[in-house]
């Protein structure tokens, strides 16, 4: 059927779109874990019939893979983009990442924590998680050697950034905006040995502030 659907068609309204299928099984899934996502119960979410499901997906494990895809595309690369984006200092380049922790709009917790979720249930998804988690931190260890750190440190400093995140997303940590922000200097004291500058920290500021409240 799939095959035969035009792309005009397969977004018109009342079969919903590729996109709205994807919102419901994302939803479903931060809110109830994977077995939640399920065809039948989306469609009735969506008001939909559950024949037009198949306008978009050849059946679930098409959905369910869509769904690893994303978290991919947008966790992963939201940390890698921050880990190559433009800075002065090493102190600023972790500011960026921690700018990308922090905006829940690029790197969403609770979407890295229902797909650790489903991994330990599934060895597809589970081998999926640690190749992710390679890339991330290759990418944060590659913008320490940017910065003129030995491969050993740099290795070292990535880990301490990113399985002290891993933490927070484990443990289900929630920080209103002040507390976090007020702790972010001796984060990044933490993480590279410096000090953000004022004017680092003013910038910083102004971009998480305008990303959280966009």
């Amino acid at each position: 059927m799939q095959d035969a659907v035009s792309s005009e068609d397969a977004n018109s309204g009342w079969r919903g779109s590729r996109e709205v299928w994807m919102a419901a099984a994302k939803s479903a899934l931060l809110e109830n874990g994977v077995d939640a996502v399920k065809i039948q119960p989306l469609a009735s979410t969506l008001k939909l019939s559950r024949t037009s499901f198949y306008w978009f997906f050849k059946d679930r494990a098409a959905l369910l893979d869509a769904l690893l895809d994303d978290w991919d595309s947008s966790n992963t690369g939201a940390l890698t983009d921050a880990c190559k984006a433009y800075a002065e200092t090493i102190a600023e380049a972790v500011l960026n990442v921690t700018a990308a922790f922090i905006d829940e709009n690029a790197f969403d917790p609770r979407f890295d924590f229902a797909i650790r979720g489903w991994a330990h249930r599934s060895d597809r998804v589970k081998a999926r998680v640690a190749v992710a988690d390679e890339v991330r931190l290759a990418a944060l260890q590659a913008m320490f050697t940017r910065f003129g750190f030995s491969e050993a440190e740099a290795d070292v400093r990535a880990r301490t950034i990113y399985l002290v995140q891993i933490g927070y997303i484990s443990l289900q940590t929630r920080e209103d905006l002040a507390t976090r922000l007020a702790r972010v200097p001796a984060y990044v004291k933490t993480f590279c040995g410096e000090n953000p500058s004022p004017g680092e920290m003013a910038r910083f500021s102004a971009r998480l502030g305008a990303a959280v409240s966009a």
